[in-house]
């Protein structure tokens, strides 16, 4: 009886061991991760996650209103990877609450990124909404917590102009490109 509670105890270590020694895919998407943040994630934190890249704090991203601050992550090479929002602005204590995805090879498990069409959303994602915006269509796939946004000139003319239409999937061409992919945390 020992014997058997000892065999089964230093399997489940060694099981617990293997599992923690997996590595995370730095560019990996999915629930409440992407790469090597969670939606616990603190702007205290960001330095140390990302020693190998630069950080850019407090750029602004509006044109004529000064809007909330974002950060950005850039590899060491100058490749923009991320743009982050905190949920409160000048707090490192601060979780994020938005990651725009800006590298391609930010991928979720289905293959999903920047450089997707509208038939690899389709195919791999049940849409939650779909919002008519003056420029965009917005698609929201709660499974991942992400907002894709579809450029209005890649739909039909009668959409184009028309903010107050219902936009359903069944109107998105199979080849309109990904223009913002948006990963959103809700707070904890």
């Amino acid at each position: 009886m020992f014997k058997k509670i000892h065999c089964i105890l230093l399997i489940s270590l060694s099981l617990l061991s293997c599992q923690k020694d997996k590595k995370q895919d730095p560019f990996e998407i999915s629930f409440n991760r992407i790469g090597k943040l969670t939606n616990i994630t603190k702007v205290s934190q960001l330095d140390s996650i990302y020693a190998n890249d630069s950080i850019v704090k407090g750029s602004q991203s509006g044109g004529f209103v000064n809007v909330a601050k974002t950060i950005e992550v850039y590899e060491k090479g100058g490749a923009k990877l991320l743009s982050l929002e905190p949920r409160e602005e000048n707090n490192p204590e601060s979780s994020i609450e938005s990651v725009q995805i800006i590298d391609s090879r930010f991928k979720t498990t289905s293959g999903l990124s920047t450089k997707s069409i509208f038939k690899d959303i389709k195919d791999n994602y049940t849409i939650s909404k779909i919002n008519n915006t003056l420029s965009s269509a917005v698609i929201f796939i709660d499974s991942i917590q992400a907002s894709i946004s579809i450029d209005k000139k890649d739909l039909p003319s009668s959409l184009k102009a028309n903010t107050a239409a219902k936009i359903e999937a069944s109107q998105i061409p199979d080849t309109a490109a990904i223009k913002y992919f948006i990963i959103n945390w809700e707070e904890k």
